[in-house]
Parts: C-alpha cells; sequence; structure tokens
C-alpha cells in the first residue's frame, strides 16, 4: 500500500510505477469517521524494525497494535558503505509480518520510513525497490532533520510547563538526534502544544508564541555504529570510556555545546532503548514494564551507578542480566557511553525517560495533519 503522508513533509520516496502509486479505491479521506480510522508507523532503523498500530482518542491515541524485532539491518555497512544481503532478507522478513499485521486490521492511514542505515547504504534504492517488490511496503527514507523533529514531536507530553530550555535526544542505531529549543518565550501553558507545532519544520511561521529550535544536530554514531568503531578494544572499561569521549568529540559542532546555561528550567528528554534500558535496569524491573518507566525521572547518579553496574558486570553478566535483555545486551555500552557523555557536557542532574521516539512522532502528526487529535498534548 502507497502510504499517506502529511503535506510537507521532507521524505525522500522511491520512484515506482504510475500504477502504483495512484489512489485506492475506497479509501476513506481523514475527516470520514473522524476518530475512528486505524494508523500505522513503521521506523526500520539500523538496528530494529518498529511499528504501531493505534486509533487516536482526544489528545493522544491509544495503541491496538505493535510490533518489534532486531534485523540489524545496518550490520557490516560501517566497513562495506552498503546493506548486506543476509541483513536485508532478516529484514524483510519482519517486514512481512508488519504488513500482515496492516492488512488484518484493515489500515489505510500510514507512514512506513526508513532512516540512518538506509540514507547512507549505496544499495539503500535496490532495497526499498526489493522491499516493494516482495511486501507491496512502500518505504520512504526520512532525512535526518525530519527524524529529529518527529522524536521531538512524540515527547511534547512530557514537557513541564517549567522548562525554558529543553534538549531532546533520541539515541538510535546509526545515529543520535539532538534538538536544543528555547520555550522561554512560550507561556508556561502553552509549551508543550508548542512542541507539537513543530512537527511542520523547525523553521515556521505562525502568530502564536513558538518554540525556537536554537540548533540541532544528527550524528553519525548510534549504538550500532559506535560499537562498531571500537569493536577492535578488547579491555571491556577502556572500551566504554573510549566511546563516551568519541562520541562528545562529535558534538563539538552543536553549538549549545560551548553555551554557559542555568540549571533552573532545562530539561534533557531521553528517548531510546538505551535510555528505557538503563531506567528499567534502575528499577529493578525484570519484566519490562512502559507505565513505569515512560516519564519517569533519574538523576545523573541513579544513571552513572546503573553504568556502574554494567561494567561491574561484564559482557558475560550483560548476556545474562534479565534487566537489560538479550536482544540489547552487545548494544547497551556503546548506548550508555552516548548517555554519560551528555549528562557529563550539559547542566542538568535530571534525565526524563521518554518511551516514545519516531513512530509516536509519526502518528502524531499524521493525526493532527487529518486533525482527529484535540488540541491539547
Amino acid at each position: 500500500m502507497t502510504p499517506e503522508r502529511p503535506q510537507g513533509a521532507d521524505a525522500t520516496p522511491v520512484r515506482v510505477e504510475p500504477e502504483e502509486s495512484g489512489s485506492h479505491p475506497g479509501v476513506p479521506s481523514p475527516r470520514e469517521g473522524r476518530g475512528s480510522a486505524l494508523y500505522a508507523a513503521l521506523d526500520l532503523g539500523t538496528n530494529s524494525c518498529r511499528m504501531l498500530i493505534a486509533q487516536p482518542q482526544g489528545a493522544q491515541f491509544e495503541v491496538t497494535d505493535s510490533f518489534s524485532k532486531t534485523v540489524q539491518l545496518g550490520a557490516g555497512l560501517e566497513s562495506s558503505g552498503r546493506l548486506s544481503r543476509t541483513s536485508m532478507a532478516r529484514t524483510i522478513q519482519a517486514l512481512r509480518i508488519c504488513q500482515k499485521k496492516i492488512e488484518k486490521h484493515g489500515v489505510t492511514r500510514m507512514r512506513l520510513v526508513a532512516t540512518e542505515a538506509c540514507r547512507r547504504a549505496r544499495n539503500a534504492r535496490e532495497f526499498i525497490r526489493q522491499v516493494r517488490r516482495e511486501t507491496g511496503m512502500s518505504l520512504e527514507i526520512i532525512s535526518a532533520e525530519e527524524e529529529a523533529r518527529l522524536a521531538v514531536v512524540s515527547c511534547a507530553p512530557l514537557v513541564s510547563p517549567r522548562t525554558e530550555q529543553l534538549l531532546v535526544v533520541d539515541i538510535g542505531g546509526g545515529s543520535t538526534e539532538l534538538v536544543w529549543i528555547d520555550l522561554s518565550g512560550v507561556p508556561p501553558e502553552d509549551r508543550a502544544k508548542s512542541i507539537m507545532r513543530l512537527r511542520t519544520g523547525f523553521n515556521q511561521k505562525s502568530d502564536l508564541p513558538q518554540a525556537r529550535v536554537v540548533d540541532w544536530i544528527s550524528v553519525k554514531l548510534g549504538v550500532a555504529t559506535l560499537k562498531e568503531q571500537f569493536q577492535d578494544v578488547e579491555d571491556d572499561a577502556a572500551r566504554f570510556a573510549l566511546m563516551s569521549w568519541f562520541f562528545e568529540e562529535n558534538l563539538a559542532s552543536f553549538s549549545p555545546y560551548h553555551a554557559q546555561s542555568k540549571r533552573e528550567g532545562f530539561q534533557i528528554i531521553g528517548t531510546s532503548g538505551t535510555v528505557t534500558t538503563v531506567a528499567a535496569s534502575w528499577l529493578g524491573l525484570k519484566r519490562y514494564d512502559r507505565a513505569k518507566v515512560d516519564g519517569l525521572q533519574m538523576t545523573s547518579t541513579q544513571i552513572d551507578g546503573v553504568i556502574r553496574d554494567y561494567l561491574a558486570l561484564g559482557p558475560e553478566g550483560r548476556r545474562t542480566d534479565p534487566r537489560i535483555g538479550r536482544d540489547r545486551h552487545t548494544l547497551i555500552m556503546s548506548g550508555a557511553a552516548i548517555l554519560q557523555a551528555l549528562m557529563r557536557i550539559w547542566p542538568t542532574e535530571r534525565l526524563s525517560v521518554a518511551d516514545r521516539g519516531l513512530r509516536e512522532g509519526l502518528l502524531y502528526a499524521q493525526m493532527s495533519a487529518d486533525g482527529v487529535l484535540d488540541e491539547a498534548p
């Protein structure tokens, strides 16, 4: 199915034959049955394939079905510059499951996007065409800016009315997006709503009070790509220290890196599997519980304590630790290195944990564009 896209989205769609990209008879318009239509959002990253199917409900949405699988699409990309046949085949198997779920629920409104691995791979276009042939799904390769923007939008409900300076960090498999936003000119009661309005662009024009994007950056280092950079370092602690230092070096061009900011009114929101895993570990959850993790506030001392615990466990201990999980144990230290660098640099002792990200941002953006969400986040 051809995905529906919000007007003005800066995705890079793959060209398809005219008869494949036309309209679908019988697909209702967004306004028909307002609030009753199901929406799908699929995020194909460097490491994982994840999808949500949801229905708008008030100012939020209710998840009807979901899917998440580690596919390692970007395995070996750092050295070869190409997606391997094995990783593409593994990913297509996961996408077939997603397509069956879309068909089962009769979803007609959707965005299915690919991120850093497909932005970088020389054979990404061939892969996208293969996905279309074998699954009928049309994937879009979105820009780093749109990925960052949608991650920010997904975090709008977690923005405090007291926040004047906001840093949203999305640690992915192949890249890490950071967006610094000045909310000081927005009335406290409107700050979360002003974040939601960023779905139309970082340089939006409006008569309403504006959330001002001071700077944003997409660092080409995520949990998978950073790990590959230092896989030849055998000592566990030394590898961790090098990864954290190297990530910080790559932030030099991010203008707020050098800024002197006050602690009061500053908030960092972290969204990624790394952040939620660290939170679940601190809570001692052997079975993950999103309700306990999403929106949790962690201090830098608590985060450092979890990371020290990970280092003390060593590779084998992390592999068998139920709080980390077998899908994440090989990547948790590279993610933790990024997280530690961020908490070291900026003036805050607290991190807001977000179990939300690109998929949720895609859903909010689609539903907001269709006018099926209430105004407040």
